[in-house]
């Protein structure tokens, strides 16, 4: 495993103060967004907490007497449009800067650093990773994952 060089480290700490270029609107969708997300229900799959079989994965309720489909008091809630967030800031990371996935260095070229932020890909090995971070530090980009 790579060592990380205290200048990386410093560098890498000092990301956490960058701020992304929201418009008034935007600021006010993403603060709307993190109150709903913290109201949204977990959606859970019929008779899940019942049988260890069946995994936690929605699925849709189906049948005549589904308790769920029927949406009967005591039953968990059901995966409606209402629950999804404003279209404005939909695939926002709660710092306010777009993830965009990387795969290498040279996806970093069509990074806008005003307001993407990166994802390095879990594929990508420890060579190409510190690369690709050691360019992104060069940037100014955000980088959201940068454990090497």
């Amino acid at each position: 495993m790579f060592t990380r060089g205290v200048k990386m480290e410093e560098e890498l700490e000092s990301q956490i103060k960058i701020k992304p270029e929201l418009s008034s609107l935007e600021e006010r969708m993403l603060i709307l967004k993190t109150y709903m997300k913290r109201k949204k229900p977990r959606f859970m799959r019929m008779d899940e907490w019942r049988f260890k079989r069946i995994g936690g994965s929605w699925r849709r309720p189906k049948g005549l007497d589904n308790k769920i489909r029927l949406e009967r008091k005591g039953y968990p809630a059901r995966v409606k449009i209402g629950y999804r967030t404003p279209k404005v800031v939909r695939r926002y990371h709660p710092s306010g800067f777009r993830e965009v996935l990387v795969y290498n260095v040279k996806d970093l070229e069509k990074i806008d650093s005003r307001k993407e932020a990166i994802r390095i890909a879990s594929t990508v090995g420890k060579k190409k990773r510190k690369e690709i971070i050691e360019e992104a530090l060069k940037r100014n980009i955000k980088i959201l994952n940068p454990q090497l």
